[in-house]
C-alpha cells in the first residue's frame, strides 16, 4: 500500500493548492489572470508582430506569476503564516512580470552601451534566474534547479578546475546572466519558443477536447470496440489511455482521467488487481509516443532535427501502435491465465449509438489531420483544431456557449504552468551544454566507451535515462539526453551503414573521391567486395575531419535525415522508461493508488509489461521501421508484432494456455528470428509460421477444461 505519511503530505499540498482557488479575491484573481494568459498566447501564436524575444519574456511572465499564485512558496499551518506567504507569492507574481517587462523596455539601450551591464541588468537577470528556479522547485522539486546551479557554475566558476576533456576555461558572470536571459537564449531560447507555441496550442486543444466531453466519448467508444472481448477491459485501458494519450500528452493525467474507470473495469472482469495498475501505467505512458502531441516531444525533436513535426508524427505512428498492441498482448495472456470474465452490461450502449451520439468529437481530429497535410504550421493547425472543437460541439445536446470556453481557457492554461516552467528552465541547462561545447565531448565519451558498439551506446543511453528520470520529467529527460548524446547515436548508426555499403562494394563513386583525398593509398581496395573487418580497418584510414563529408557522399539525403530522426526517436523512447521503471515511476505510483496496490511491486510489474519502450528502439536503429520506405516499414511492423508476441509469451510462459517449459525457451529464438535485421523475408516468414502454429495449437489445448487459477493482487 502507499505511504501514509506521503499521501497525507500530497492532499494537505492539494488542500493548499485548492484553497487558492477558493480564496475571495485570490481566486477571481487567478480565474481572469489565466484567461488573459490564454488569449494573449493565443494572440501570440495568430497575429502578433511582437519578436520572439519579446513573446517569451513575456511567456516565462505570465506564467512565472501563474506559478507564483497558485503553487504557494511553503505549506504553512497558522493563517498569520499564509497570509505571509501570500504577500510574498504576489510579490514573486509581480517580479517575474516586472523581469519581462524590463527586458522589453531596456532591450535596445543595453545593445546600445555594447552589452555591458549596470546595475538594474544585474538585478533583474539574477532576479529572472532566481525566480525561474524557484518556480521549477515548486512545481518539479529540487533536481531541476540543483541541476541549473551546477551547470550555470560550472561555466562561470568551477570548470575551469577540472582536469581533462571536461575542462572549460570559463565566462564571466556577466555573459553567463546575458546568455541566460537578457541574450535570448538559456530560458528565452529555443525550447521556450517550442513551449510558448506548439505546446501551448496542443495542450489548449486538449483542454477544449476534454472541456466538450470528448473524454467520456473516448472511454464510451473503447468499451465499445474492445469491451465485449474476453479480458475486454484490459483491451478498454490501452485503447483508451492511446487515444486520450494523443491528445493530452501527460502520462500521470492520462493514468488519472482514464484508471479511475479502466482498473476497476478489469478487477472486476477477474484481472490480478497489481497487473490491472500495471496496465493502465504502461498504457498511459504510451499516450506520450503516440502522435499528435507526444507530451511536446515531437515539436522538440522537429526543433532539433530540422525536419517537419508532420514527418516526425508520420514515422512516429507505427511504432507507438506496436507498443500499444505489446500491451494488448499482454492482456490477452493475462486474461487467458486469471480466466477473466466477459463482463455483460445491458445498460451499455452499442458503437452505433455511441458513434451516432459522439461521431463530431472526431472532427477536430480530422481537421487537425488535414490542415497539417494541407501545409499549416502547427501551430495555426492547433488554433484551426481549436475553432472546430466549439463548432463540432454544436452538433451536440451540450454545446460549448461562452461560458464552457472560457473554463476551457482556464483549464488549458493550468494545465501548462508546470510544463511551461519546465521548458523554461531545461532552456538554462541546453545553452550551457551547447555554450561550452559538453554535448560533443559527451558523445565523444560514449562512443569511447561503447567501443563503436551500436548497442552498448543504446545501453548507455538507456541507463542515462533511467537515472536522470528519477529527478526529470521525461519531456526534459529527453531534452538534456537528445542534446548529449544524440550525435554520438546518430554517426553510429551512418557509420553502421556505410560499413555495410564498403563491405559489399557498393560505394558510390562520389565517396571514393573522399578516399583518394583522405587515404589515396586505399583506392584499390574499393573495387571489390571485402569482409566487415577489412571494411571496419579501410574507415579507420579516413581522418575524422572526413568523416561527416563522406557520409553525405555515401549515404543519401533521406537516410541521413532519418537516421538523425531515428537518433532521436531512440532516446525519446528510452526517457519514457522512468514512468514505468522503478524507484521513481509516478504513472505507476497513480494506478497503484486507484488499485490499492504496493506502488513498488506495481512500478515491477508496468515495467515488465512496457517492454516495448526497450525493443522497438531497437528496430529504430536495425531495420528501416523509420528509414525505409513505407512497405518496408509497414514490413517491419507486420514481423516485428508476431515477433514482439512470441516474446512477451516466452515471458509470459503463457499464449492461449500454459506453455512447456521448452515451449517457453523456444519462443526468444522464433521472435527474435523476425525481429533480427538479416533482411530475407523467407527467414521472417518461416518464423511467423511456426509461431502461428504454436499459437493455433495452444488456442486448442486451451479450450479443454482447466481448474480457474486464484488470482493474486
Amino acid at each position: 500500500m502507499s505511504d501514509p505519511t506521503i499521501d497525507s503530505v500530497r492532499d494537505e499540498d492539494a488542500r493548499e493548492d485548492d484553497a487558492r482557488l477558493q480564496h475571495p479575491w485570490l481566486g477571481r484573481v487567478l480565474f481572469a489572470f489565466a484567461i488573459v494568459t490564454a488569449v494573449a498566447h493565443l494572440y501570440f501564436n495568430t497575429f502578433s508582430t511582437l519578436s520572439t524575444l519579446w513573446t517569451s519574456a513575456m511567456h516565462f511572465g505570465l506564467f512565472g506569476a501563474l506559478c507564483a499564485l497558485s503553487v504557494p512558496l511553503a505549506r504553512p499551518q497558522g493563517t498569520g503564516a499564509k497570509r505571509a506567504i501570500l504577500a510574498v507569492d504576489v510579490l514573486l507574481a509581480v517580479a517575474a512580470i516586472g523581469c519581462a517587462l524590463y527586458l522589453m523596455a531596456f532591450e535596445d539601450a543595453l545593445y546600445d552601451r555594447g552589452v555591458t551591464f549596470i546595475a538594474s541588468d544585474w538585478v533583474v537577470s539574477i532576479l529572472a534566474v532566481g525566480l525561474i528556479l524557484e518556480f521549477a522547485r515548486r512545481t518539479t522539486g529540487w533536481f531541476i534547479p540543483v541541476l541549473c546551479l551546477i551547470a550555470l557554475t560550472y561555466v562561470a566558476w568551477w570548470g575551469r578546475y577540472v582536469d581533462g576533456i571536461f575542462n572549460f576555461p570559463g565566462l564571466s558572470w556577466e555573459t553567463v546572466l546575458f546568455r541566460s536571459y537578457l541574450g535570448g537564449e538559456g530560458m528565452l531560447g529555443s525550447i521556450a519558443r517550442i513551449s510558448w507555441s506548439y505546446v501551448f496550442m496542443f495542450i489548449m486543444f486538449g483542454a477544449f477536447l476534454v472541456k466538450s466531453g470528448a473524454g467520456d466519448f473516448i472511454i464510451d467508444l473503447a468499451r465499445c470496440a474492445a469491451g465485449r472481448f474476453v479480458g475486454g477491459p484490459g483491451f478498454v485501458a490501452v485503447f483508451s489511455s492511446g487515444l486520450m494519450g494523443s491528445v493530452s500528452g501527460s502520462a500521470v493525467a492520462n493514468t488519472v482521467s482514464t484508471g479511475v474507470i479502466t482498473i476497476p473495469l478489469m478487477r472486476k472482469a477477474g484481472f490480478p488487481a497489481r497487473f490491472a495498475a500495471g496496465v493502465e501505467a504502461s498504457a498511459s505512458t504510451g499516450g506520450q509516443l503516440m502522435p499528435p502531441v507526444m507530451g511536446a516531444g515531437a515539436f522538440i525533436m522537429a526543433s532539433y532535427t530540422q525536419v517537419s513535426y508532420l514527418t516526425i508524427i508520420g514515422v512516429a505512428a507505427l511504432p507507438a501502435l506496436l507498443y500499444f498492441l505489446s500491451v494488448a498482448m499482454f492482456v490477452r495472456i493475462e486474461a487467458k491465465r486469471s480466466n477473466a470474465q466477459h463482463l455483460e452490461d445491458p445498460d451499455a450502449p452499442g458503437i452505433v449509438e455511441v458513434l451516432k451520439k459522439g461521431w463530431h468529437f472526431l472532427l477536430p481530429l480530422i481537421v487537425l489531420v488535414w490542415a497539417l497535410i494541407y501545409g499549416f504550421t502547427p501551430t495555426y493547425a492547433a488554433g484551426i483544431a481549436i475553432a472546430s472543437v466549439i463548432v463540432a460541439s454544436w452538433l451536440s445536446k451540450q454545446p460549448m456557449g461562452p461560458k464552457m470556453v472560457v473554463e476551457a481557457l482556464v483549464l488549458g492554461t493550468r494545465n501548462m504552468i508546470t510544463t511551461a516552467i519546465l521548458l523554461i528552465t531545461v532552456g538554462l541547462i541546453v545553452n550551457v551544454v551547447s555554450t561550452t561545447g559538453i554535448g560533443n565531448t559527451f558523445s565523444l565519451m560514449i562512443t569511447d566507451w561503447a567501443g563503436g558498439s551500436l548497442l552498448v551506446t543504446i545501453v548507455l543511453i538507456a541507463i542515462a535515462s533511467l537515472i536522470l528520470g528519477m529527478g526529470l520529467p521525461v519531456t526534459a529527460s529527453y531534452i538534456v539526453l537528445a542534446t548529449l548524446s544524440a550525435p554520438a547515436l546518430y554517426n553510429l548508426m551512418a557509420h553502421a551503414q556505410l560499413l555495410d555499403l564498403l563491405a559489399a562494394g557498393n560505394l558510390p563513386e562520389q565517396a571514393k573521391a573522399v578516399f583518394m583525398i583522405a587515404a589515396p593509398d586505399q583506392m584499390q581496395a574499393l573495387s571489390g567486395p571485402m569482409s566487415m573487418a577489412d571494411a571496419q580497418a579501410l574507415l579507420e584510414k579516413v581522418p575524422d575531419t572526413f568523416s561527416s563529408q563522406l557520409y553525405e557522399q555515401a549515404l543519401s539525403p533521406h537516410f541521413l535525415t532519418m537516421s538523425l530522426v531515428a537518433a532521436h526517436m531512440v532516446i525519446f523512447w528510452l526517457s519514457q522508461d522512468s514512468n514505468v521503471t522503478p524507484p521513481v515511476c509516478l504513472t505507476a505510483f497513480a494506478a497503484a493508488a486507484i488499485a490499492g496496490t504496493p506502488q513498488m511491486r506495481t512500478g515491477f510489474t508496468a515495467w515488465k509489461i512496457a517492454k516495448g519502450l526497450y525493443i522497438v528502439p531497437l528496430l529504430f536503429v536495425w531495420s528501416p521501421l523509420i528509414t525505409g520506405t513505407p512497405l518496408e516499414m509497414t514490413t517491419v511492423f507486420v514481423f516485428a508484432l508476431f515477433g514482439i508476441y512470441a516474446i512477451i509469451a516466452g515471458l509470459e510462459g503463457h499464449l492461449e494456455h500454459e506453455l512447456a517449459w521448452w515451449l517457453r525457451l523456444l519462443m526468444f529464438p522464433i521472435g527474435a528470428l523476425m525481429l533480427w535485421p538479416h533482411g530475407m523475408l523467407g527467414i521472417d516468414l518461416i518464423g511467423v509460421a511456426i509461431f502461428v502454429a504454436v499459437l493455433v495449437w495452444s488456442a486448442r489445448q486451451g479450450r479443454a477444461p482447466t481448474r480457474p487459477e486464484a488470482a493474486h493482487g
